[in-house]
């Protein structure tokens, strides 16, 4: 209460401050803002600075259809078009450029031939018949084109190709109505649309390329190893162990908030992936849309983790007092062992390696979730207990175990996209033979690379407990 009270004062202190600045030392302090603003800006992420400088060079020199005679002789007026392409197409991603580029070429001829061929035929109708008749192509194909946008297959790929083809047939088809010269016009605005489109395309291709597919495959790793993070400090935060770098470790606990939406900023960059060309690591024909489902995955563990998140912050929540040394040892054992794994799968995402280890740690964690469950359940938790005192140490372990079973499911999802993408997921590194001895006479469970799917080779021995601690 006290904080809070602190907090409000402080607040209020703040804003007659800034009140007491005026007018003019307002605008003073965003006018010394603005290039801190900028600095940041740039410094979050460099790749900004340079797509500005490739927007710019690209526009300069589409703009130097006006400054030569023979070109501007050839294209006239029209060569403003090309500048209005590079502005419009220009993405930061190649994906994105090379899709709105296409859309663009292909919806500028596909309208311009389609207005054409409606001019001509309503020549053919006579003077009378000439407008109704392009009146009604006008009518019908806007009105379909539009329909067709609701889908949401074309409206996710082809929306603004679907956009521009309505734009040039209404203005090749209505236009000539009364200019005569209705090729020359289409010839002339196709030429500068693909000028403009393959300036664009070139730049963004050839200097400093930003590829979707790359942001996409770094993202969905990066947000399964904040899931990771979380994990890995939640154990300390909520039995309130005392830990080195407590200030750090509850930024890494803050870290998931940013898993929790992205939906939009995936699908997204999956369109846009599935335009470019083979680059990097990535052939044709990459299955980028098995990304949503590891996204997908990486959420709903996400949620689960918001709402542990949220039971730590509550100020009402009762305390975890019901033999709290044996909840207190299985719930960080369950946290830690899905927090290496989690770490471990995004690391094989990275790389492109496939999980080989990230099992090991995900059996250990949900053993730990059924002993968990099975000691909650026990006869020797009633007696004087009441019941809402166990509702607290009830609830973080249902909410770890539905952890424990979407890390699972991420493992077998990353394992999926291993399988679709053949040879661009390499095989683990191969243990020696002495390692390999020492491997099967301990009775590790070792996953076959090699093979496809999800299968395994188990010795009939089993390691024991100390020996599985000391290889976590």
């Amino acid at each position: 209460m006290a904080s809070q009270v602190a907090g409000v004062k402080n607040t209020n202190e703040d804003e007659n401050a800034h009140k007491d600045l005026g007018f003019c030392g307002r605008v003073k302090n965003k006018v010394v803002e603005f290039p801190m603003k900028l600095k940041k800006l740039g410094r979050d992420d460099p790749r900004r600075i340079v797509h500005s400088l490739k927007v710019g060079l690209a526009v300069l020199l589409v703009s130097l259809l006006y400054y030569f005679d023979p070109l501007y002789d050839g294209l006239g007026a029209t060569a403003m078009w090309a500048v209005l392409t590079v502005v419009v197409v220009f993405e930061f991603s190649v994906g994105a450029t090379l899709g709105r580029g296409l859309n663009r070429i292909l919806a500028t001829f596909l309208a311009g031939s389609l207005g054409f061929g409606v001019h001509h035929l309503a020549n053919l109708s006579g003077e009378k018949g000439h407008p109704i008749l392009i009146g009604l192509f006008v009518f019908i194909l806007a009105a379909s084109v539009t329909f067709f946008r609701f889908f949401p297959r074309i409206k996710a790929r082809y929306d603004y190709g679907l956009l521009i083809f309505i734009l040039t047939f209404c203005m090749i088809s209505v236009s000539g109505y009364r200019d005569e010269e209705i090729l020359e016009m289409a010839h002339k605005r196709a030429s500068t649309i693909l000028i403009g489109a393959f300036t664009a395309v070139s730049v963004c291709v050839f200097i400093c390329p930003v590829w979707a597919g790359d942001d996409l495959h770094n993202s969905v790793a990066t947000n399964i190893e904040k899931l990771g993070s979380f994990l890995e400090g939640f154990g300390s935060e909520c039995f309130k162990i005392s830990c080195k770098g407590g200030e750090s470790n509850k930024a890494l606990l803050k870290g998931y908030c940013s898993v929790l939406n992205s939906k939009q900023s995936e699908e997204s960059q999956v369109n846009f992936a599935r335009w470019e060309p083979r680059h990097g690591r990535f052939r044709f024909r990459h299955p980028w849309k098995h990304y949503l489902k590891i996204g997908s995955l990486t959420r709903q563990c996400a949620y689960r983790i918001d709402t542990l998140n949220g039971y730590i912050n509550s100020e009402i929540q009762t305390p975890l007092n019901i033999h709290s040394t044996k909840v207190q040892e299985l719930c960080m054992k369950i946290s830690s062992e899905s927090s290496k794994a989690l770490k471990e799968l995004a690391l094989a995402m990275k790389t492109m390696t496939r999980p080989t280890t990230a099992t090991a740690h995900i059996t250990k964690s949900r053993i730990a979730a059924n002993s968990l469950k099975s000691f909650l359940k026990s006869p020797g938790l009633g007696g004087d207990i009441h019941l809402l005192d166990i509702i607290p140490a009830v609830t973080v372990a249902s909410l770890l175990t539905d952890v424990v079973a979407y890390a699972e499911q991420i493992e077998k999802s990353i394992q999926e996209l291993a399988s679709l993408s053949h040879v661009q997921f390499k095989s683990a590194e191969p243990k020696t033979e002495q390692e390999q001895t020492r491997l099967h006479k301990h009775g590790i469970v070792h996953p076959c690379a090699a093979t496809d799917g999800p299968h395994h080779v188990i010795t009939i021995v089993q390691p024991s407990l100390k020996e599985i601690e000391n290889k976590g």
